[in-house]
């Protein structure tokens, strides 16, 4: 497969599909995004992490790439001329979700309850889970907005929901398992 196509030298790409649109398309920007943040999460992956963390955030990035291709291919576009899916590939769904919530549930239940807001930092692996979070709710935010003007499936932005949820309880117990304080964020009185 061939790196430069050159198709894209006068700003635009196409979707899935075929359909041409510039790259600063609401499209492109939601799945750019969350091609930005499987990067992060490699980031992550790639610290002196648990083994079974690591496996949790490899099927995340697969995932991502998945959700990449759902956000790519245009709702017209969706079904082939024979009545096939285009997208010939699982989908994210409900399991994916599911998946998520028990990771949260796994980690949540060995930390102590939270009392404060908390500030990033305290171990680089910690603070990239926090810059991958806000990246994911920059995707989301993106995501919703194209949902404002094309219907997404619905699942699209409860998976990026969650998995912001999960960074932030990952960035939580790696704080813990490093032996690093959480800094708290306690606004000074005036």
């Amino acid at each position: 497969m061939k790196i430069y196509t050159k198709t894209g030298d006068e700003g635009t790409t196409a979707l899935f599909g075929g359909t041409r649109v510039q790259k600063n398309n609401l499209r492109i920007e939601s799945y750019g995004t969350v091609d930005e943040l499987n990067s992060y999460i490699g980031l992550i992956k790639d610290q002196e992490i648990s083994e079974e963390i690591k496996q949790s955030l490899l099927k995340i990035q697969h995932d991502l790439f998945t959700l990449g291709a759902m956000l790519a291919t245009p709702p017209e576009k969706e079904t082939l001329a024979n009545g096939n899916d285009r997208l010939n590939i699982p989908k994210i769904d409900e399991e994916s979700i599911l998946f998520l919530e028990n990771e949260i549930d796994k980690m949540d239940a060995e930390l102590s309850q939270m009392t404060h807001f908390i500030l990033p930092g305290g171990h680089v692996a910690v603070s990239f889970c926090h810059v991958a979070r806000c990246v994911c709710r920059r995707a989301e935010r993106l995501s919703v907005a194209l949902n404002e003007e094309e219907q997404l499936n619905g699942v699209i932005l409860k998976y990026l929901n969650r998995l912001s949820d999960y960074l932030f309880v990952l960035a939580r117990k790696l704080s813990k398992d490093f032996l690093v304080p959480e800094i708290k964020w306690i606004p000074k009185k005036i």
